[in-house]
């Protein structure tokens, strides 16, 4: 039906208009695909691939049965959202583990949403070039590169497509009011809800656009036409957001999933940690930081500290005072240039999930929330900048050469920011020229020297954590861990025991700690912090095989079987544990009983 509606209205276009149409989704596509060209060669970046690609079993395995079941039942990473689940399935169930296959589908949806973004501002206000150069705007700014680039962001590129097809249902819903058109609004809403929960707020932004372009917000007939801007039928906004009521109840239920989903993963930082006033006084300031950004797009990190309680009064006032100020203009001008209020609200209300209110994680910002907002702001400076132009003689000109420096300036900036993405060392060396004083950039630059087999450089890193953090757990555990594979054993008890020292129940820390006091021969104190270690965290299956051993080596066999069964049930697929326990049980004397239990072993 929808293809039919769309074919019956191309057919009524003028044919020179198809062609301009046509050369600007060319356009589009091909300008996505010499500024994201780089990623074809680029591998999983290991921050957060991991937890959606690498270390996933489920998702590795394809499409099956199991994991259909499991994508609509996880809260894996923090979140519920089972359609993008799907879709890293069938991106290994194609490509495997080849990442290049993975970019090119973050890739193909970018493609995607920017020539439906086109096509829908098409529809529905009739002016094709500035439409085409929101769509441009939207393609090439360097801010989006985050979530096209990341595969792990596949969420954004998903929903953000399905958020448009929700829109485009809607124009045709709103030209025919069909039932049938509009279940596929609720359909198309749902997907992109089941992909990521940032659509939350569509619903409000469908009744924008119901004041424009939509023009459904008809000024009463029977009173005269005053400057008010509320001489609208009230009835008819009313029966408009009656209309929205069943995408408001699919946001709601999606919305306490969601905060469910992140309260269960412990990524909903509490009220002690950041205060409501302190989130308000962030949110403010971050709105005008994407302005600053959108405007001027350097300094683009993938790591944005959260900045606490630090924030300057000038800084918030001076927020306050501008998101103020642009909300009574658009409001006061709305008559004339709906756009700019349209645009304005538009970029404020669908950030609203994710500007800090809700705490996700310590981040102030994120380059990849601004992915649909900024559609906002590009339909203000596509419309405005021309209305206050109208007058000069020479407008047409200086808004098309305007449109070609911006744009090959934005393709450029985004093709440098694309290479930032190559892995983990590049994009965290990057964050870390912008922000060299956040202990998560050095820690995770730590990470991936290790993984890159560069040590010296990860110590050097850690040490960097330690003196921003001087309490750091894994920078002390991780640095131990380093040390005692090169065998400068008082080192690594040093980091062991200050990991320990400041974070006392942490089983790992007592583990590590453990195994390197029984190498050093120090059995009793060892096997103290083993046993430290099983009672803070019970099912540590690899601390009970230890402990086994150990006993296994004093002739205790009877004891060290008690403690690899114990492994084994807690483990159940941990084959070393299997192998103790068949070789040791067969040594144990059927004529003595275990001396001890549950962990109580006399090593004097």
């Amino acid at each position: 039906m929808i293809g039919q509606i769309i074919k019956k209205m191309d057919n009524s276009i003028d044919p020179e208009c198809r062609h301009i149409k046509l050369l600007i989704s060319l356009f589009l596509t091909m300008a996505v695909i010499i500024a994201y060209w780089q990623v074809k060669d680029f591998g999983f970046v290991y921050f957060d691939d991991n937890l959606y690609i690498t270390d996933n079993r489920y998702v590795q395995e394809g499409l099956t049965a199991k994991g259909l079941v499991w994508a609509f039942t996880t809260y894996h990473a923090a979140n519920w959202h089972p359609l993008t689940w799907l879709s890293h399935m069938l991106d290994c169930e194609l490509y495997g583990l080849n990442p290049m296959g993975h970019h090119w589908t973050n890739l193909q949806f970018h493609i995607a949403n920017s020539l439906l973004l086109f096509f829908i501002l098409q529809k529905m206000t009739g002016v094709i070039w500035r439409s085409g150069f929101v769509a441009a705007l939207f393609a090439l700014h360097p801010l989006h590169v985050e979530s096209v680039a990341w595969i792990a962001e596949r969420k954004d590129v998903l929903s953000t497509f399905f958020g448009l097809l929700t829109i485009l249902a809607y124009h045709y819903y709103v030209k025919q009011p069909r039932v049938v058109i509009y279940l596929l609004v609720i359909l198309f809403f749902g997907l992109g809800l089941m992909a990521k929960p940032m659509l939350v707020t569509f619903p409000f932004l469908l009744l924008l656009l119901d004041y424009w372009p939509l023009k459904r917000f008809q000024y009463n007939n029977n009173r005269a036409h005053s400057n008010s801007l509320w001489c609208f039928d009230f009835h008819k906004f009313l029966r408009l957001f009656l209309e929205k009521v069943p995408l408001l109840f699919l946001s709601v239920i999606s919305s306490g999933v969601t905060i469910i989903a992140q309260k269960g993963m412990n990524a909903l930082p509490p009220l002690e940690f950041y205060s409501l006033s302190v989130r308000i006084e962030n949110a403010f300031v971050t709105y005008i930081n994407y302005l600053i950004k959108t405007i001027w797009p350097q300094s683009l990190s993938v790591y944005y500290p959260h900045p606490g309680d630090t924030l300057l009064l000038w800084q918030v006032f001076s927020a306050i005072m501008l998101i103020a100020g642009i909300s009574i203009l658009a409001t006061y001008t709305i008559k004339q240039y709906p756009y700019l209020a349209v645009g304005w609200f538009w970029y404020i209300g669908s950030l609203v999930p994710v500007i800090g209110l809700v705490q996700v994680g310590g981040q102030a910002m994120a380059d990849r929330y601004t992915y649909i907002p900024l559609i906002g702001i590009f339909i203000m400076v596509a419309w405005g900048i021309p209305a206050f132009l109208v007058h000069w003689r020479y407008r047409t000109i200086f808004s098309a050469i305007f449109a070609i420096i911006i744009l090959l300036t934005l393709t450029a900036r985004t093709s440098i920011q694309v290479g930032h993405w190559k892995n983990k060392i590049t994009l965290f060396e990057n964050a870390m020229r912008i922000n060299y004083n956040s202990s998560l950039i050095h820690r995770h630059l730590a990470t991936a020297f290790i993984e890159a087999g560069n040590v010296d450089r990860a110590i050097f890193h850690y040490y960097e954590v330690l003196a921003i953090e001087p309490e750091n757990l894994a920078a002390h555990n991780n640095l131990a861990n380093i040390y005692f594979a090169r065998e400068k054993f008082e080192k690594s008890i040093f980091h062991y025991k200050e990991a320990l020292r400041n974070s006392p129940d942490c089983g790992v820390a007592h583990y590590n700690l453990g195994m390197l006091l029984v190498k050093q021969g120090k059995i009793k104190n060892g096997v103290l912090h083993l046993l430290e270690a099983v009672k803070i965290k019970p099912d540590f299956a690899q601390a009970y095989n230890e402990i086994g051993m150990i006993l296994a080596r004093q002739g205790d066999y009877k004891k060290a079987c008690i403690f690899f069964s114990r492994a084994i049930l807690e483990r159940p697929d941990f084959s070393k544990a299997k192998i103790n326990f068949e070789k040791y049980l067969k040594l144990c004397p059927p004529d003595r009983k275990a001396s001890g239990n549950n962990g109580v072993i006399d090593f004097n």
